[in-house]
């Protein structure tokens, strides 16, 4: 939510934490609207950010690898 009040757009920053953009509008609309609570009030610190951006970054990664490895053994497969 701080990079959206910063400047960048919802678009961008859900790309860059890997998370839905109608989820990140919706936490900034709770956010502006004085509704969202966290679990407790320390902030999220940029290693924080960088370790969630990577954990989801590293979760697509192996959904790509699965996708690539089940086409390649479709692939394989119809080619005999």
């Amino acid at each position: 939510m701080r990079l959206v009040e910063a400047g960048q757009t919802i678009a961008a920053v859900a790309r860059t934490l890997g998370v839905v953009e109608q989820t990140l509008f919706n936490w900034v609309k709770a956010k502006r609207q004085g509704k969202l609570q966290g679990a407790d009030s320390k902030p999220v610190t940029p290693d924080q950010m960088e370790i969630s951006r990577l954990r989801a970054e590293l979760a697509r990664v192996k959904m790509e690898r699965d996708i690539l490895g089940k086409a390649t053994a479709y692939f394989a497969r119809e080619s005999k």
